[in-house]
C-alpha cells in the first residue's frame, strides 16, 4: 500500500487545494524559549499511530457513522474559510468522539509572514473554535506544513502547547505516501489525511482501507491528545 512522495525523495509536493506537505520533518532549529514543540511522530511503545484530517472540505456522513462505530480517536485540524458553513457536520464528529484541533482561519503557507498576520490567523482560529464549540485547541497544524520560528511564537501566545506535523500521507487514492524515514508504519506513527478536490475514494472508504491495514499489522488508532499535550 505504501509508496515513496512524488519528487522521489519521500518528501510530498505542496499542493495547495490537497493540503499537501511543504516539510521534510520537524526542524527544531526554529524554537525558541518557551516554543511550543514540533511532532511528526510520537515516541511510543504502544502499538497506535494517529489519524489527522486537515482542513474539513470532505463532509462525508458515512465518516461519521464509522467514528461512530469504530469509536475512532481522530483529530480534526480545521480551516474555518474551507469549513463554512459546515460547522455542525464537526459538531457530530465531535459527539461521537473525534476532537477538534486548529488549521488557521484562512489556510495560508505561514513561513515568511510577519508576526502579527501569524498570530491573527492562528489565534483567530482559536476564538472560532471557542465561540462555536467551547473549547480551546492545543494542537496545531501549520497549513501545507509550512511555518518558522515567528509561527512556533505566534502559536505559543495563542495557547498552542505543540506543533504537529506527520510523517505519512494518507493519499485520496488509499495509498500511504511517506515524508521521511522508512517506507512502512511504526508505532507513533501521525499520519495526515489531507482533502482532495474529488478523490478517488470517500473519506469513509479511505479510512477503512487503511484500518484493514492497520489491523494487518498489529496497530491500532490512538487518541493524539493522550500522547502530545
Amino acid at each position: 500500500m505504501g509508496k515513496g512522495a512524488g519528487d522521489g525523495t519521500g518528501q510530498s509536493p505542496g499542493r495547495p487545494d490537497q493540503g499537501g506537505s511543504d516539510h521534510g520533518g520537524p526542524d527544531q532549529g526554529h524554537r525558541g524559549p518557551g516554543s511550543p514543540p514540533v511532532v511528526d511522530h510520537v515516541p511510543t511503545r504502544d502499538k497506535v499511530v494517529f489519524l489527522t484530517y486537515d482542513d474539513g472540505a470532505e463532509r462525508d456522513p458515512r465518516f461519521i457513522d464509522l467514528v461512530r462505530r469504530r469509536r475512532l480517536p481522530v483529530s480534526m485540524f480545521l480551516t474555518d474559510s474551507v469549513v463554512g458553513p459546515g460547522y455542525g457536520h464537526f459538531a457530530r464528529l465531535r459527539s461521537v468522539g473525534a476532537s477538534l484541533q486548529n488549521h488557521t482561519l484562512d489556510h495560508p503557507a505561514l513561513r515568511g509572514l510577519p508576526y502579527a498576520g501569524q498570530r491573527a490567523e492562528i489565534c483567530g482560529q482559536q476564538r472560532k473554535l471557542t465561540s462555536r464549540f467551547g473549547i480551546r485547541p492545543h494542537l496545531f497544524r501549520p497549513p501545507y506544513g509550512a511555518y518558522d520560528a515567528t509561527t512556533l511564537r505566534a502559536a505559543a501566545d495563542c495557547g498552542i502547547a505543540a506543533v504537529v506535523l506527520w510523517r505519512v500521507t494518507l493519499e485520496g487514492d488509499g495509498t500511504l505516501t511517506y515524508v521521511r524515514g522508512a517506507h512502512s508504519l511504526a508505532p507513533g506513527d501521525i499520519i495526515s489525511v489531507p482533502a482532495g478536490e474529488i478523490p478517488p475514494l470517500t473519506l469513509a472508504e479511505r479510512t477503512t482501507r487503511l484500518l484493514r491495514e492497520l489491523e494487518e499489522q498489529g496497530l491500532r488508532v490512538g487518541r493524539l491528545e493522550d500522547y502530545v499535550r
